[in-house]
């Protein structure tokens, strides 16, 4: 178990405690992100945070039946975003019509759709937990996910509802308990990553000429050039790194790979439009004084040499928590922020009972301007947590 003991101890490291919003979303993602997905075992006991939850794995069950809930076959407008649902708060309601552990989406004009086809990260009965990521393209007209039909990954375009089925089959277990899904703008590339490593490999899928080529896993993909010969790499634990990857194809080259371990902690954004930048938040969290942050940084990606500096301002006063995602335009990036009181370490109770489903949040995005700072609000989101909430374009790391 030395995977999960490193998971748990990167987690800890990197996240701070908060009060009950925030400690509940903390307790449940360290515990759903620190179950083996689907071993040939009747029983998983993962031990988070002192609490122990023991989960008994079973076969996936057959797709329910189709519910005007769910995405249409064709003619779906673009994406605003999408979440990921449980149904069990520990405060509030669920969603009306909640699937546990599926993902639905919604739509820039605000229609929401269950997307059936994705496999939950919950099985029926609340009998099994797995992660199944979900991207969304740059224009929010195309989306990846695992499907749960074909034990692969497809995109669908939403419009004409076509879908693209990768040439490989990726094991429910290849899925880990943290995992990273980023489509490239014109759907034609999916890149696949996730922890624990074991011995399966990170994916970066062709979906048009249908060929598949290895990457190295634990890190979260950025960033991808239109071709597809070069990608962006970032960690965060257990040091903020950077590597980019270039002569990609064909599958069997070795590549030419550049990394640099950068001498703080950072939170990265996607690459930025440039190619060849990203933007970072230093992260400043300890123990004893979490949800402590720098200014915004723009960074080069092949030497990690600070290009810029600044500090963000125009947030909300209460923001405790930011996140770097999709760029705007060449000056402007996404900040997805999260508000919620931070408790030391030493203010949080040894023996205080874990949530397994946290409370839904409601998160603000703001474009921020990286020469200047200054931010203005976007728009606001429901989720669980940032780690149930997909957003148009790659991920940041975190």
């Amino acid at each position: 178990m030395t995977w999960l003991r490193d998971v748990l101890v990167d987690l800890a490291d990197d996240t701070p405690q908060v009060d009950l919003a925030e400690r509940t979303i903390a307790r449940r993602d360290r515990r759903r992100r620190t179950t083996i997905s689907l071993l040939a075992a009747a029983m998983v006991v993962v031990t988070a945070l002192g609490a122990t939850l023991a989960v008994r794995l079973t076969p996936h069950a057959p797709e329910p039946a189709t519910s005007k809930d769910d995405l249409p076959a064709s003619g779906v407008e673009p994406l605003s975003h999408a979440y990921k649902t449980f149904c069990e708060p520990a405060v509030g309601k669920a969603p009306k019509g909640c699937r546990d552990g599926g993902w639905r989406v919604v739509t820039r004009s605000g229609k929401a759709y269950y997307v059936r086809e994705a496999l939950p990260s919950l099985a029926p009965g609340r009998t099994g937990l797995r992660n199944s990521p979900l991207a969304i393209s740059r224009d929010g007209s195309k989306i990846a996910y695992y499907s749960r039909k074909e034990r692969t990954f497809q995109v669908r375009d939403l419009a004409s509802g076509a879908k693209t089925t990768a040439p490989v089959e990726v094991p429910v277990k290849w899925l880990g308990s943290i995992s990273w899904l980023m489509l490239s703008d014109d759907g034609r590339f999916v890149a696949f990553s996730k922890v624990p490593d074991f011995k399966d490999p990170a994916l970066l899928i062709d979906m048009r000429d249908r060929v598949v080529r290895r990457l190295p896993n634990r890190w979260v993909p950025i960033g991808l050039s239109p071709d597809g010969a070069t990608i962006t790499l970032g960690e965060y634990s257990p040091s903020s790194q950077l590597r980019t990857i270039s002569n990609l194809w064909p599958a069997t080259s070795p590549g030419n790979s550049t990394s640099v371990i950068l001498p703080r902690r950072y939170d990265f954004s996607p690459l930025a439009p440039d190619g060849k930048t990203v933007a970072a938040i230093e992260n400043l969290s300890t123990g004893e004084k979490p949800c402590r942050r720098g200014g915004l940084v723009l960074l080069d990606t092949l030497t990690g040499k600070k290009r810029k500096s600044t500090a963000i301002s125009g947030l909300a006063s209460d923001v405790s928590q930011v996140y770097l995602r999709t760029w705007l335009s060449e000056d402007e990036v996404t900040v997805l922020t999260t508000s919620v009181r931070c408790r030391s370490a030493s203010e949080v109770p040894d023996d205080e009972p874990a949530v397994i489903d946290a409370p839904y949040l409601t998160m603000n995005t703001y474009a921020v301007n990286v020469r200047s700072g200054k931010a203005r609000w976007l728009a606001a989101y429901t989720a669980q947590s940032v780690f149930e909430l997909a957003l148009p374009g790659p991920p940041g790391a975190m």
